[in-house]
């Protein structure tokens, strides 16, 4: 029999989001970080974050572990005093990525259906202690995965690997923890972004038909339709690309890094689908902010002007 077919999938996959991904999450963070855009500071803190923590995802999930631990299964990545710190550095990006979705929508829900609220919790001190807060918590939930695990096997007196010590699939701490990460990685946030556009959408609707009776402010009003715009476009890309890894998690329990070696298997499948369209997700924040934001567009071309034509003088250079 021939090599499973999502086995191919991945290695053209993989290359193609790395190429793209990792420049397109550093441009969106420097473009951002000028201030340019015409969005408020507590947005601008909350993208430029969640496009590192997309670069961060990139580099450790896409890079090291999907293509160099690909292709150099015998790496430094697989020393037993390696691989637990690289689990640990794979699922805390990622969980910070995850969470940093959350905290934009309700930053935003706020700001849209909490008038009275949106004042002092819509702020960019907020955002900054939001974000440096989600960063924490992630590091601190994780942390057992330092020590769950033990060396595969010994070769020339050098410890290679690492897999689930014996206790962690027995002990009832141990699956306690395994399913408090599983829900806080892809079930809970999941729901939480549903529920916060849910209140979103309601509060919207009913605004609206005030407004349409009042004729309310136009300036407003346009504030509003742009922030929902970003809003359900962040949302609802992280929804549309999280649902398959979710839903597996729900009929399967499928873990994040599933190891059972059958390539065929619908479990294993379904899981490898949905972790790439998560790997996705993290490239798309440059895309989402195109769609959305004209001075956004405005600024990628100037930024791509800029490079041509320093390129240009470089060459002009060389050949003189």
């Amino acid at each position: 029999m021939g090599r499973a077919l999502i086995l191919y999938v991945k290695e053209v996959s993989y290359p193609i989001l790395a190429a793209f991904g990792f420049p397109a999450n550093i441009l969106t963070a420097a473009i951002l970080y000028r201030g340019k855009c015409g969005l408020t500071k507590g947005i601008t803190r909350y993208m430029v974050a969640m496009a590192m923590s997309g670069l961060l995802v990139i580099i450790f999930h896409v890079l090291l572990q999907g293509i160099y631990g690909y292709y150099n299964p015998n790496s430094f990545l697989s020393l037993s005093a390696v691989c637990p710190s690289d689990v640990y550095l794979r699922i805390v990006t990622l969980d910070y990525s995850v969470w940093l979705t959350v905290s934009f929508t309700f930053d935003r829900f706020v700001s849209i259906c909490c008038p009275k609220l949106r004042l002092t919790y819509c702020t960019d001190r907020t955002a900054v202690t939001v974000i440096v807060s989600m960063c924490a918590l992630s590091c601190i939930k994780y942390i057992p995965f330092q020590f769950m695990y033990e060396p595969r096997f010994t070769k020339d007196n050098v410890n290679w690997g690492c897999w689930p010590r014996p206790a962690y699939l027995t002990s009832i701490w141990w699956i306690m923890f395994s399913w408090m990460c599983s829900i806080s990685l892809s079930f809970l946030p999941f729901l939480l972004i549903l529920f916060f556009n849910g209140l979103t959408v309601r509060n919207m609707v009913a605004a609206s038909r005030v407004r349409r009776r009042l004729k309310g402010n136009d300036t407003e009003a346009e504030n509003r339709r742009k922030s929902m715009v970003l809003l359900f476009t962040v949302s609802g890309v992280y929804i549309l690309l999280w649902t398959t890894e979710t839903v597996t998690f729900v009929c399967t329990r499928v873990t994040v890094s599933p190891a059972d070696g059958n390539h065929t298997s619908p479990s294993y499948i379904a899981n490898e689908v949905g972790v790439l369209l998560i790997y996705v997700n993290s490239c798309a924040n440059t895309c989402i902010y195109g769609m959305t934001q004209k001075k956004f567009r405005q600024e990628v071309k100037n930024a791509i002007s800029h490079v041509t034509r320093c390129l240009s003088h470089l060459l002009k250079l060389v050949r003189m």
